[in-house]
């Protein structure tokens, strides 16, 4: 008789785990970077050209359009009912008014901060001097027109949707396109509306509330994607463009970013600090949108990812940043309204031999100022400097210089415009004293998606509850702000 014995099983071993920091949002976005990098050399370098792309580069410029497309499908939904049900929350806040004012000055201070900064290395770098171009490149875009913001205000329909129909060799090809500034106004009207329509809106806001909600759950599963988009984007530009582009254009590119970084890593810490928050929680909140503006080159698209870094990370109230963080998206450039006008206009002059004198240098200040509106739901940086150039008096055709190297110097500026767009309502929240600092102050874990959830009270986030109050999701009083 054979006896069998059997052997206790071992305990399995633990399966493989990623560390922590491999799974967050932000690693993501740096290896994507990394991926695309490459990608993007192998394109060039294996012949793939703008005009004639190869398998591998055509394969990263539909990911990197397409992800784009998906962003920005999403913005007009995202802007209307957003701005529609802040106003709505807003009824509760005495001092609402108070509010949009003190936005819309820190807006106007931090870009004259940075239109001075600018100013300050046109003149101290001279990039237009000594570039070795010879060629004067034309210009016939868009050009920026006061009188064209004034009557841009002013919806042409509901949506605040274009379409402009070009052909070429005999084939129409219609695009339709969407003025942010339009639907801004559109919503705010409807939103005040709804206001003093009183009672008979309820409906109409819970409405718009659970539609905020699902466009806003749609978003995300999008920006969940953004590591994929990120390889497309960056490989696109390295193999479109690549970084022997910027040649005699050196010295001008450098100046970009110098001042691009100077924003960003000085004046924003100060003004951070200057008000009493801490400048690693500031940027540890707000990179997961630095990191998706600067692929994108979208601060439009980018809006959803940073509207919730605001709200969730910066301790930001809902009510208030659902409102400012969609103006600052159409007003907020300090990279394409500020820092890249002012040197690209000292370029210019510097280029052409005009010699500027201290009148334009107020100019160019007074228009970086006040003109990024006026380039709003347009082409952004390109339109700004033409309106720059224009009031000043110096020749369009220096914009034709400088498109060459233009997606290269877009992905740092549209970073600081962003950056700036979250500042803003953290710093005239902490200073009306309506600022979550518990919030603002908690650990993060690099994943701005941890708490991404939608409970019925975000879900009825337009109605104020019994007493009067923001919905308790918010989880913060705005009706307390200090006037």
């Amino acid at each position: 008789m054979t006896t069998q014995t059997s052997t206790p099983a071992t305990a399995g071993k633990p399966g493989f785990k990623l560390p922590k920091w491999a799974g967050s949002f932000g690693f993501q976005i740096i290896a994507a970077l990394i991926v695309g990098l490459g990608l993007g050399l192998l394109a060039k370098y294996t012949g793939s050209t703008k005009a004639n792309p190869n398998a591998l580069g055509a394969t990263l410029q539909t990911i990197g359009s397409s992800y784009v497309s998906l962003l920005q499908t999403a913005v007009v939904p995202l802007i209307f009912t957003a701005v529609v049900s802040s106003i709505s929350n807003l009824r509760a806040v005495s001092n609402a008014a108070r509010l949009a004012w003190n936005t819309l000055l820190w807006f106007a201070i931090t870009s004259l901060i940075a239109v001075l900064i600018g100013i300050g290395l046109g003149v101290l770098l001279q990039p237009g001097a000594g570039t070795g171009i010879t060629k004067q490149a034309e210009y016939a875009g868009k050009s920026g027109d006061w009188w064209a913001f004034l009557t841009g205000l002013f919806p042409k329909n509901f949506l605040g949707l274009g379409a402009s129909t070009t052909v070429t060799d005999g084939v129409a090809t219609t695009a339709v396109s969407f003025n942010v500034l339009q639907i801004l106004v559109i919503a705010i009207a409807v939103g005040i509306a709804a206001l003093k329509v009183g009672k008979a809106a309820e409906p109409f806001l819970n409405l718009n509330a659970s539609a905020l909600a699902v466009i806003q759950k749609v978003l995300w599963w999008i920006i969940r994607i953004a590591p994929l988009g990120t390889v497309g984007l960056i490989g696109n530009a390295v193999a479109v463009y690549g970084w022997d582009t910027i040649g005699s254009l050196g010295k001008f590119t450098f100046a970009i970013y110098v001042g691009l970084a100077l924003v960003l890593f000085v004046v924003y810490p100060v003004l951070v600090r200057s008000h009493g928050l801490s400048i690693k929680q500031y940027f540890s909140g707000v990179w997961p949108a630095v990191q998706l503006a600067f692929v994108s080159r979208s601060s439009v698209g980018t809006l959803p990812l940073t509207q919730r870094v605001t709200e969730r990370s910066l301790g930001v109230p809902r009510a208030y940043a659902s409102f400012a963080v969609p103006l600052g998206a159409t007003t907020k450039m300090d990279g394409c309204a500020a820092i890249y006008p002012a040197v690209s206009a000292i370029f210019v002059a510097q280029f052409f031999g005009i010699q500027l004198d201290f009148t334009q240098y107020l100019l160019i200040a007074l228009v970086s100022v006040l003109g990024s509106a006026a380039t709003a739901g347009t082409t952004g940086a390109v339109v700004m400097l033409t309106l720059t150039l224009s009031t000043l008096g110096l020749p369009l055709a220096g914009v034709g210089l400088l498109l060459a190297i233009d997606p290269i110097l877009d992905m740092g500026r549209t970073a600081v415009n962003v950056a700036g767009q979250a500042l803003v309502p953290t710093i005239v929240a902490k200073r009306q004293g309506i600022l979550d600092e518990s919030l603002y102050n908690a650990p993060r874990n690099g994943d701005p998606f941890s708490d991404d959830v939608v409970d019925a009270d975000v879900v009825d986030a337009s109605r104020v509850d019994a007493d009067g109050g923001v919905p308790a999701a918010e989880g913060r009083e705005l009706a307390g702000a200090k006037a």
